[in-house]
């Protein structure tokens, strides 16, 4: 053996540590506005009873309850907006350039429902502040998951994509436990009137500290090669033509979003308003089982990507969505004829495996079927028409379907409902892929 071979075979594990630091570099770095995103998200619909109280006052508090709600689903309707403009932009432009104009325009959302006064003071003017915020947010997130997924799929080793692609929505699930345990925290140390008066804006005040510092940390994105190599860069209008001939993929891609959508913003969002509202357990142990939901998703999302990786996309889609169809009403029936702390954690730690079983493989499943030089606005369109249409308003859906019913137990409906819609799309969409190829 040569001096040179000995030296090549010393150096290459030392090349592939590198080169594994160097990728979780990446994923942290890209994950991080994404974790803001998220952060903000989940702070207002744990403190929709409080906002309701501060912004929409009518008299009823259900009605304001409601209104609040429905203005966490407002800003979900711009997803599809930010899907197609902002993901044009990433897809022409480059992956790093649209990570940071997301990163501003979620940062000036959030800032503007920090500091925002109540209706008390300025009457009208307060509610319209709140929805254009969130509308921003809206139109920021509409391409922030998408971006976020395809930069780790293109940095991706072609024998890991699942398990890389896996960390967007982890680090979600990481902003769902620190907003959990800050909105603990705040709630346990502060009396109620104290959290009424200006408790509920701390976990916001806490994302615009954290802004400066993302930013300069996502300053740090480098550009994918997959990008970089990529010959041409088609302007806004190529890309609304190729999105509209692909537009099979991503309608199937939509109906496939409902069932991570919706059990996404039902085991996070609506769990404390669910928990404290409607099963009357304390605010403190329902934050603390999201807290939970958050933990179990962010361990069990990249196991999950990294099964699909060995095994397939479809057999955990599949597995997933039957289970979901299967579980979710009987396991919310069981859980309302005698709620209790126990048995509340118990059902949403199972919705929480469910979840991740399905996200882990579909997250990567999206970002392959998607066409290369439009996948950016292909798969944000796709997940964010899901989102507005379902996952964004599923807490004002649950609780507009609990008033209506009386059924305490109707959310697990909602739930199946959504798992046999992305069930029938991937079935529908694999035999239409088939038929194409014969």
């Amino acid at each position: 053996m040569t001096a040179h071979s000995i030296s090549s075979s010393t150096d290459r594990p030392a090349e592939d540590a590198e080169k594994k630091k160097s990728a979780f570099k990446s994923i942290f770095i890209v994950a991080s506005g994404n974790f803001l995103e998220m952060f903000d998200f989940m702070v207002f619909g744990y403190y929709a009873t409080y906002i309701s109280k501060a912004f929409f006052p009518t008299g009823s508090e259900f009605a304001s309850l409601l209104l609040t709600l429905m203005t966490f689903g407002a800003g979900f309707l711009m997803r599809p907006v930010g899907a197609l403009v902002l993901g044009a932009y990433v897809d022409h432009h480059g992956r790093r350039k649209g990570l940071l104009l997301v990163l501003g325009l979620m940062a000036l959302g959030t800032l503007a429902i920090a500091v925002t006064p109540t209706y008390e003071q300025i009457g009208l003017a307060a509610p319209i502040i709140i929805l254009v915020g969130r509308l921003i947010q809206g139109l920021s997130a509409g391409v922030e998951v998408g971006g976020v997924s395809v930069y780790l799929n293109e940095i991706a080793p072609p024998h890991r994509k699942g398990f890389f692609t896996s960390w967007q929505s982890a680090s979600q699930q990481a902003a769902v436990v620190f907003a959990a345990l800050i909105g603990l925290a705040v709630s346990t140390s502060l009396s109620p009137e104290t959290m009424q008066a200006w408790g509920w804006r701390v976990p916001f005040i806490i994302g615009c500290v954290m802004i400066p510092f993302l930013f300069v940390i996502r300053t740090h994105v480098e550009e994918t090669e997959a990008f970089l190599n990529r010959k041409e860069h088609p302007q806004i209008g190529q890309i609304m033509r190729i999105i509209g001939a692909n537009w099979g993929i991503v309608l199937q891609g939509a109906l496939m979003a409902v069932m991570t959508t919706v059990f996404f913003y039902m085991i996070t969002a609506y769990t404390p308003t669910f928990g404290s509202k409607v099963l009357n357990l304390g605010a403190g142990e329902s934050l603390f089982v999201t807290a939970c939901v958050g933990v179990t998703n962010f361990v069990l999302l990249p196991v999950m990507g990294a099964l699909s990786d060995k095994i397939g996309r479809r057999p955990l889609l599949i597995t997933a969505t039957l289970l979901g169809a299967a579980l979710a009403y009987p396991l919310m029936s069981w859980l309302v004829a005698a709620p209790t702390f126990g048995k509340l954690l118990a059902v949403e730690l199972l919705l929480a495996a469910i979840y991740a079983t399905y996200n882990g493989a579909f997250i990567v499943y999206l970002t392959e079927v998607i066409p290369g030089h439009v996948r950016t606005v292909g798969f944000s369109l796709a997940y964010s028409m899901a989102t507005a249409i379902f996952g964004g308003f599923t807490p004002a859906i649950s609780t507009a379907l609990i008033g209506a019913t009386g059924d305490k137990a109707i959310p697990g409906a909602w739930c199946a409902a959504a798992a046999l819609l992305s069930l029938l799309a991937l079935l529908i969409g694999s035999r239409v892929n088939r038929a194409k190829a014969e």
